[in-house]
């Protein structure tokens, strides 16, 4: 309808304008040389604005839009309405440190040739001019930190700080003429990184552990809801990884059984996935193993026809630091809005320095030579970087699917993917073990989000259901213990978006072939999959 276009675009605008963060994962730009602010008057602006958009949205009748329209209102109100939530009711910005890394920030201009270096050092500049102030505000909002957010902080903020001094002086190697301006503000930059980093650790050599990173059921269960935007209730939702864990557990033995022979039980699944976990990279082979797999997976899709394949590139690398801490690996795409041809980065990371032995040959006995495959299918190839591939080439009369972007359809996507390339014989048997482990992984993922965060889960609980359960190493059990405190509601997103997911996959019309409809389905942005039902007519 035309009068919900100018609106909506009106509405992006000012989301975008607000929130220079998002602005740049989405690939616009125009903000480049900001950091968020997250003052209580700035913040208290952003709500204003977001509610008025919500009141503009609800007075338009999109009965009579048509269907992408229709999905576009649907989705732009809910952005809207989970941003006052999050703005509100979580107010994560006032206790959570990670939200004021300014990493992330520095990096998108620093690693993506999107423009001329001394354009993108001059935004750089504006970006580092910002950081003192911006971390003076952290400091005056962030009360009552959590422990563990502290810790993790500490890391990812001397990531950043490594990002300027080791990554700055080749850009201005090839802009020398910008030193004398980006060479002060980069040093500025760094003694309050510094600051910072002396005022974490002071919290933390205080002892005191700081709030409750658990969100408590009324408030995870209402942030669940504004994530997922599904119709499954919380309860329903662990009732159905609780049993997709019983099924797949005995997919599991039969398939071990089948592997290294005897009986199907979990001491033959220890015994199969001994035997695959002893072939495994390290250190310095795992990102050229990524890359090999990487090679195969596309080998792989072609070969079998699964969905069009787009000759973007894909850099493969080590996780930078100011990232680590949270995943073991992800996919870091351009944004849907970028006009530039950039790459797209799937990164690794490998096991912390300052682990010991013991603990970093059971990382990597985890992230073994099979388990890899299965990973670069999940975040490469056909998953994240395909996907995401597919829905950057998405227009609409409105650039609201550039910011609506869905967890729930991206990981339910590349979770899908996972299964139907094991179950077409991508590496064989060892692959589709490792699959139908990610399989319990993914439904234990569900159920222990909601048990830390709603029935207070305690660590050993957890970690017994990890490693007894789904087989886990002891070292990547005990990341997703910490994942589930740092990161509410995203575990949930893998087991419910697959759920939906791999049902529309499964509704593919008569005659038609596995690639058209794997194509139809990756036609649409990255939209909530009951909005994809909705579009594709199933």
């Amino acid at each position: 309808m035309p009068e919900f276009v100018p609106l909506a675009e009106r509405i992006v605008d000012a989301i975008l304008d607000s929130d220079p963060a998002l602005a740049s994962s989405a690939g616009d730009h125009r903000y480049d040389d900001r950091l968020p602010d997250h003052s209580p008057g700035a913040v208290a602006e952003r709500v204003t604005m977001l509610r008025d958009a919500a009141d503009a949205l609800a007075g338009i009748d999109p009965d009579t839009f048509d269907p992408q329209d229709q999905v576009d209102h649907a989705i732009l109100t809910a952005v809207v309405e989970r941003g006052v939530f999050e703005l509100t009711d979580v107010r994560e910005h006032e206790w959570n440190p990670l939200a004021h890394n300014p990493g992330p920030l520095l990096h998108a201009l620093i690693a993506r040739p999107f423009a001329p270096v001394e354009e993108r050092l001059a935004a750089l500049g504006g970006r580092l001019s910002a950081i003192p102030d911006a971390l003076a505000t952290a400091r005056a909002v962030l009360r009552d930190v959590p422990r563990l957010h502290a810790e993790t902080a500490v890391g990812q903020f001397a990531g950043a700080a490594a990002l300027i001094r080791g990554e700055l002086p080749g850009l201005l190697a090839e802009a020398p003429g910008l030193r004398s301006a980006i060479e002060p503000v980069a040093a500025a930059a760094l003694d309050a990184l510094a600051e910072f980093d002396g005022w974490l650790g002071a919290r933390l050599e205080s002892g005191e552990p700081g709030r409750d990173p658990r969100l408590g059921r009324p408030l995870w269960e209402a942030r669940l809801w504004h994530t997922l935007d599904t119709e499954l209730p919380a309860a329903e939702i662990l009732s159905r990884a609780r049993q997709n864990l019983d099924e797949v557990g005995a997919q599991l033995r039969e398939a071990a059984a089948e592997l290294v022979g005897g009986p199907a039980t979990d001491e033959t699944v220890r015994r199969a996935l001994d035997t695959l976990a002893a072939e495994h990279p390290d250190d310095a082979t795992i990102v050229d193993l990524a890359k090999v797999t990487m090679s195969e997976a596309t080998d792989f899709v072609r070969e079998h026809h699964l969905m069009t394949l787009i000759d973007d590139p894909c850099v493969i690398e080590e996780m930078p630091e100011f990232a680590r801490g949270v995943a073991v690996a992800y996919c870091d795409p351009p944004g849907p809005l970028e006009t530039a041809e950039v790459p797209t980065f799937y990164c690794i990371a490998p096991a912390p320095s300052d682990w010991p032995p013991e603990r970093v040959e059971s990382f990597y006995r985890e992230y073994n030579d099979h388990m890899l495959r299965n990973l670069t299918v999940h975040e490469a190839m056909p998953g994240h970087f395909l996907q995401l591939a597919h829905s950057r080439r998405f227009r609409a009369a409105t650039r609201v699917r550039a910011l609506g972007f869905s967890g729930p359809f991206v990981e339910g996507w590349a979770v899908y993917a996972e299964e139907l390339m094991s179950g077409l014989g991508f590496g064989g048997l060892p692959v589709r073990l490792q699959q139908l482990k990610m399989q319990l992984r993914m439904s234990l993922n569900a159920v222990i989000d909601q048990l830390v965060h709603c029935e207070d889960l305690q660590e050993s609980e957890a970690m017994h259901m990890l490693t007894a359960q789904g087989f886990q190493e002891e070292g990547e059990a005990a990341g997703k213990w910490k994942r589930a405190l740092l990161t509410s509601t995203q575990l949930s997103t893998y087991f419910v978006g697959y759920t939906e997911v791999s049902a529309i996959a499964a509704a593919r019309p008569f005659g038609a072939t596995p690639k058209a409809w794997h194509d139809a389905m990756l036609a649409h942005g990255s939209p909530p999959p009951r909005h994809l039902r909705f579009l594709l007519g199933v």
